[in-house]
C-alpha cells in the first residue's frame, strides 16, 4: 500500500515521503491517526506542488541543521548513573537525559531526535542526533558512575 507522509515517521519516512508499507499499518494506523494519506494520483500532485513551492524553505531547514550540527562540533557529554561495583548501572541512561544535558549546554533539541544504544555499563556510547533527514550528528555521551555500596 502506498501511502504519502504528512509528518516524520521514526523508520518509516520523512513528511512529503511517498512510502510503501503493509495495508493494516497504513489504514488502521497512520491514516486514521492523520500521519499520512493514500497516494493517489491527484495526492501525488498536491503534494509535488507543495513541495516544489516549499523548496526554498526546505534549504533554510537543512541550512540551519547544518549550522546547528556546526556549533555541537566533537561535544562530549558527561553523565552520572548510579552504579554497583562491576559498573553495571541500575536503571539506564536515556534519551531524556541527552537531551537536558545537552538544553544545560544551550542546545535545544527533542528527546524523539535522540537515539542510543541500550546503555546498561559505565564507559562511553554514541548518542545519534537527527537534526534534518539529511543532517545527523555523533555526540560522545561519557557515563560515569556514583558507586552504591550495598551492604
Amino acid at each position: 500500500m502506498e501511502i504519502i507522509l504528512k509528518t516524520d515517521i521514526t523508520g518509516v519516512g520523512y513528511k512529503n515521503d511517498i512510502v510503501s508499507v503493509k495495508p493494516g499499518y497504513g489504514r488502521n494506523y497512520l491514516i486514521p491517526q492523520g500521519f499520512a494519506v493514500m497516494a493517489t494520483p491527484s495526492n501525488k500532485k498536491v503534494v509535488a506542488e507543495n513541495v516544489r513551492q516549499a523548496a526554498h524553505k526546505v534549504e533554510k531547514i537543512k541550512n540551519d541543521a547544518l549550522a546547528l550540527a556546526e556549533q555541537i562540533g566533537d561535544l562530549k557529554l558527561t553523565l552520572v548513573a548510579k552504579a554497583g561495583e562491576s559498573g553495571k548501572i541500575f536503571g539506564r541512561v536515556t534519551n531524556t537525559q541527552i537531551a537536558d544535558a545537552l538544553r544545560e549546554k544551550g542546545f535545544d533539541i527533542d528527546r524523539k531526535k535522540i537515539t542510543i544504544e541500550d546503555v546498561k555499563t559505565l564507559g562511553e556510547y554514541q548518542a545519534t542526533l537527527d537534526l534534518h533527514k539529511e543532517v545527523k550528528h555523533q555526540v560522545s555521551v561519557d557515563v560515569v558512575g556514583e558507586t552504591v555500596v550495598q551492604a
